[in-house]
């Protein structure tokens, strides 16, 4: 009797870690499965947001593109040309004015020059604003025009920009008489030479 008791308790012991194992092994695939469920939650948000992010943006074209809006705004998509430091395709937020889509294209292009002392006065800008019209089949043009010395138009901010529109911008210099000088004179110049080397030739 004692020998069966014995047997028993043996074979209960020997059951016990075998059980314990068992919940351990259980507990540790819980924790595996709530890491692969973090996981698999991740990379769907992350793909998510990369879809997001290239939603307004042709296949193979993204390169092209300057993204200016948040990812999940509301956004239009507008070009912007001409004397800018960084022209392209801008995507832009809602609501995006004139002045706002000049300073995310890095302001006017320098003016260029032998003469670094600019007379900023008599700079001349003009932007030009071209929307595609497609129940009339033409395309509407809205112009501004101001001296760099003076206020820009108040219609530059209120003015609505819209999914392509065409920006293009012009930044020019009024010539002054310097300016007019040093067109003359090299002209000036190789006409008295001409007539000098004809004199000596006679």
């Amino acid at each position: 009797m004692v020998t069966g008791t014995t047997r028993l308790c043996t074979a209960v012991m020997n059951n016990i870690p075998n059980t314990y194992n068992y919940s351990q092994n259980n507990l540790t695939i819980k924790k595996m499965d709530k890491k692969i469920i973090y996981i698999i939650v991740f990379a769907a948000l992350a793909t998510l947001a990369s879809t997001t992010l290239y939603a307004q943006v042709p296949e193979g074209m993204s390169a092209r593109y300057i993204r200016i809006a948040e990812m999940g705004d509301l956004a239009d998509s507008v070009n912007v040309l001409g004397d800018v430091t960084s022209a392209g395709r801008y995507i832009i937020p809602e609501d995006t004015n004139l002045p706002e889509l000049v300073s995310f294209s890095l302001g006017f292009t320098p003016m260029r020059g032998l003469d670094s002392n600019i007379d900023w006065a008599k700079t001349v800008i003009k932007l030009k604003v071209s929307r595609y019209n497609a129940s009339r089949g033409r395309v509407d043009v809205a112009l501004f025009k101001y001296r760099y010395d003076k206020p820009e138009p108040a219609e530059m901010f209120e003015f609505d920009l819209k999914n392509n529109d065409l920006v293009t911008v012009q930044v020019r210099r009024r010539p002054s008489f310097g300016d007019y000088v040093k067109v003359v004179a090299p002209v000036i110049g190789v006409i008295a030479t001409s007539v000098l080397l004809v004199q000596n030739l006679q």
